[in-house]
């Protein structure tokens, strides 16, 4: 078995890498990152890098904590190494009530959104969105082989959309000039944004993903080389195709079109290139890939509560603990991530409804509170890691560690930001008690 595991290469890895951190957040969330920008495509594009260079950094650390400590997978169980298994209890506690449950929550939206567009519809997005979460969490509970396969397929065709836009934009919208006037022109509707790290901080939704990477290391030839690399090459090449796509967009639409269009702008730009038949096919392929992620942070989530369980710890870990004989899944612990990403889809809607007064951005505030998190790893790194050269001991984890501090900063800046990190507390509180059941 040691032998079958070991099968995968740097091309192989690099492909999963992209496959994991490609998903939803690029189609939604550049009218976003230009609001954030002031209406400036420079600003913008330029916030889209250093979003992406985080990343880039980040997973190089990440990639050499993976390999060595090979008997561990995941950012819980680096934690866990790292500090000890009550500061991993409350990692994993976070990931489970906040981090999975919040995404999964904004992704079911999200992919209802374009759904809706599709169908000319202009009701019915809160109703889909339910639909769509119950699907995936049946589907994972009930067919975990399934939800699988779908996993990958949604890979290979999320990346179609993101290439035809990128291409065709660029070279039409060099050709018209729209591109230039783009680059020249900020948008009039917007006099100011939350700047630059704002703006970071929303590109950070959409490369977020690229920690699930970490845990392919045993499958791997001589994953102490390839895992590094294909972390650093795949994530440097989402930053590139994220940059042409946006490119690709400014080609047809000015500043102005993309704010006004909102996160229905990349439906526009594809209706625009390639008609609306063209539009059509290619807008069923943005839906399949946000359904696609959605469906791999549902995987997540329904897992969640399990893996504090299997640790013997938490409320009931014989309960949450079970996995279904039948279909293989972590049925109970899929019911508990049902239940809390129906709370915070409840959160996403009160948001809308004007229920807080402000927005509450929890598709980009659970993000920023895990870059707290990797901070303290990157001095752990620092600290332990001896045998690394200073480049991979210092000098990465450094700037990381600087990168994280920038989206940090972003985060702060957020509407109601204190309140979701008092929110954030509560929440972490009520776990406390349930940290002294025994480990089994």
């Amino acid at each position: 078995m040691e032998d079958l595991q070991k099968k995968y290469g740097i091309w192989t890895a690099t492909a999963m890498v992209v496959g994991i951190v490609i998903g939803s957040g690029v189609f939604f969330k550049a009218d976003d990152v230009l609001k954030a920008s002031g209406g400036s495509l420079p600003t913008a594009l330029l916030a889209w890098l250093i979003g992406g260079s985080i990343m880039v950094v980040t997973a190089f650390v990440f990639a050499k904590i993976a390999t060595k400590i090979q008997k561990v997978n995941g950012l819980v169980d680096y934690f866990e190494e790292a500090y000890g298994w009550r500061a991993g209890y409350l990692v994993a506690w976070f990931m489970t009530f906040i981090y999975y449950p919040t995404l999964v929550a904004v992704l079911a939206w999200v992919s209802a959104r374009y759904s809706i567009g599709l169908l000319g519809l202009e009701n019915g997005v809160w109703l889909l969105s339910c639909i769509y979460m119950v699907f995936f969490f049946l589907l994972n509970v009930y067919s975990p082989v399934l939800a699988g396969k779908w996993q990958v397929s949604a890979t290979v065709i999320k990346l179609i959309p993101l290439g035809l836009v990128a291409i065709v934009g660029l070279f039409s919208g060099l050709a018209s000039g729209q591109t230039m006037s783009s680059f020249a022109n900020s948008a009039q509707m917007v006099s100011s944004g939350g700047g630059l790290a704002v703006a970071t901080l929303a590109t950070a939704f959409a490369y977020e993903g690229w920690i699930i990477a970490t845990s392919i290391n045993a499958e791997l030839k001589d994953a102490k080389r390839t895992l590094p690399k294909a972390l650093f090459f795949g994530s440097g090449a989402v930053v590139i195709i994220y940059m042409l796509y946006y490119l690709g967009i400014s080609g047809v639409l000015s500043n102005d079109e993309i704010i006004a269009a909102g996160d229905a702008a990349p439906v526009k730009v594809i209706s625009v290139i390639f008609g609306n038949m063209g539009g059509t096919l290619l807008t069923v392929f943005v839906i399949i890939s946000c359904l696609g992620t959605l469906n791999g942070l549902v995987m997540g989530s329904s897992r969640g509560m399990f893996s504090i369980a299997s640790r013997g710890l938490g409320p009931n870990p014989e309960f949450f603990g079970k996995i279904d004989p039948k279909t293989n899944s972590t049925k109970n612990s899929a019911l508990l991530g049902a239940i809390l990403s129906a709370f915070w889809l409840l959160v996403w809607y009160g948001n809308f409804a004007g229920w807080f007064g402000k927005f509450m951005d929890i598709s980009e505030l659970p993000i920023a509170f895990l870059y707290v998190i990797y901070i303290s790893l990157y001095i752990w790194v620092m600290m332990k890691f001896v045998t690394l050269g200073p480049i991979s001991r210092y000098g990465a984890p450094f700037f990381a560690g600087l990168g994280s501090l920038y989206i940090i900063w972003g985060a702060i800046q957020k509407d109601m930001f204190i309140h979701f990190f008092l929110l954030s507390l509560v929440i972490v509180a009520v776990g406390l008690p349930f940290m002294k059941t025994a480990r089994k």
